[in-house]
């Protein structure tokens, strides 16, 4: 196998105990840092040739949130570290029982191409900060972040620890036959299959971060202009290539009415008369996807948008109408800036057709009435949630991201990215003597020796227990 070499050079470093100080950790996360720093103007270029990112949306996406995580780690990284110290009972009081948080070992970090730089790094900070080696593969479909990220960022980082793996489908599907002791992927439910069938084959934990189309349900009563403002973005960011971005809009026959017109007037504001001559605007990554993209765009009626231009790879800000839930645009997460509008008579009707489908990856819902949102919280699942507003739960260092069913299983950002990636050991140091305190556990049993030991170790529920 062409990367067994790589892999246990790497299991060799991690055995050594190289990366469990915590100096250690904090030098390579702190490298990190200065990678996003150095290299911000090359990002911003590559992830611009790549996707056609505004310089906005490249430093707000793959920069500023990358910093955040990188500074929230630093800052309780020794406090993440340390040993939980846990409850007793009677018989441990002389003892040591905690929680030791251990890295795994060797991880596989495998990033796609929406946002090349971010979803490979906020991952990587994670398995840093745990302690592990780590083998990152980025996306061969955002070619140019892809070189820069193979031949910069090894320079940062410690080449025994961590390295970068190129390529595409075939070097990725041989990297999967070796060992790891975890995989953390990010990327599509099909290929989330595959990863998961490699990863059973070793046992091999994984955390995978899929897509999913996510609804966002309108309620009648709204500040129709914020919706639209909101929903607007939340969709073309990135030219719609985000798997959290809003798939489709719920709302009655009434309030598509209402929305359209204020649709057209966000998408004018925000991208001008032409949105192809905007500077903020963005670009579907390759011809594959823009095809895919474009042959959507048959679902229902084009009531906003739905201008093409191939040699750019320019689909407009489109909104279709007249959707039905059988129509290809609703079969497959879209991931460009495509949104239909699916009417339906009530919010009852708008949870029963969420709940009918996959688990998406978010819910988004709209209402100047709390109890509407909590509703559409309370009963529908999904991995996240955010009323009033889209994308901007996932802005949050404290909150956990990650999908549920079809969209994906583990989570990450934050602390929960530490705790992905440590083995939560429980551990039990006890004394070597005080022997006469273990004897009634030692046979010749009996029923006396059975009630003291019961009486010193069991956990009884609060409202049973007696005065003594």
């Amino acid at each position: 196998n062409p990367f067994a070499g790589l892999v246990s050079h790497l299991r060799a470093s991690w055995l050594s105990g190289k990366t469990r100080p915590m100096e250690y950790r904090v030098a390579q996360l702190e490298a990190l840092g200065r990678f996003l720093d150095d290299k911000k103007q090359q990002i911003l270029e590559a992830t611009a040739s790549d996707l056609g990112k505004a310089p906005f949306e490249a430093e707000l996406s793959e920069i500023l949130l990358c910093k955040n995580e990188l500074h929230e780690t630093l800052n309780n990284l020794s406090q993440w570290m340390k040993d939980e110290h846990v409850n007793k009972n009677l018989v441990m009081q002389l003892d040591s029982a905690f929680i030791r948080k251990d890295p795994y070992g060797v991880v596989l970090i495998i990033a796609p191409w929406n946002y090349p730089i971010h979803l490979f790094l906020v991952p990587l900070i994670g398995a840093i900060a745990a302690g592990n080696c780590v083998i990152v593969k980025p996306s061969e479909v955002s070619k140019n972040t892809e070189r820069l990220v193979a031949e910069a960022l090894p320079g940062y980082l410690d080449k025994d620890c961590f390295a970068v793996v190129t390529g595409g489908v075939p070097e990725t599907t041989r990297l999967l036959e070796n060992k790891f002791d975890y995989i953390f992927f990010t990327g599509s439910p099909p290929v989330g299959r595959i990863i998961m069938t490699a990863a059973a084959k070793h046992l091999t934990p994984v955390t995978l971060e899929l897509g999913g189309k996510n609804p966002c349900y309108v309620s009648d009563t709204c500040d129709v202009t914020n919706v639209a403002r909101r929903v607007a973005w939340g969709r073309f960011f990135n030219a719609g290539q985000t798997c959290i971005a809003p798939d489709y809009l719920l709302c009655t026959i009434e309030m598509q009415e209402k929305l359209l017109p204020a649709l057209r007037k966000a998408i004018s504001d925000f991208y001008g008369p032409n949105p192809r001559e905007s500077p903020d605007f963005g670009r579907i990554v390759n011809d594959k996807q823009f095809q895919r993209v474009q042959r959507l765009l048959g679902s229902g009626r084009v009531a906003i948008g739905g201008q093409t231009d191939e040699a750019e790879r320019y689909i407009a800000p489109t909104v279709l109408v007249d959707v039905q839930p059988s129509d290809p645009v609703m079969q497959e997460e879209i991931f460009g800036p495509i949104l239909p509008i699916v009417v339906i008579a009530n919010m009852d009707e708008a949870i029963d057709f969420i709940n009918s489908r996959e688990r998406p990856l978010a819910v988004y819902a709209f209402s100047s009435n709390d109890k509407v949102v909590s509703q559409v919280l309370e009963r529908t699942s999904s991995g996240g949630f955010c009323g009033n507003d889209t994308l901007m739960h996932a802005s949050l260092t404290s909150l956990p991201f990650g999908g549920i069913g079809n969209s994906g299983l583990g989570l990450h950002h934050g602390k929960f990215s530490f705790d992905t990636f440590s083995h939560h050991r429980g551990c039990l140091k006890r004394g070597m003597g005080w022997e006469s305190l273990n004897a009634p556990r030692y046979p010749p049993y009996s029923k006396t020796n059975f009630g003291i030991v019961q009486a010193t170790s069991k956990v009884t529920r609060k409202s049973d227990c007696t005065l003594l």
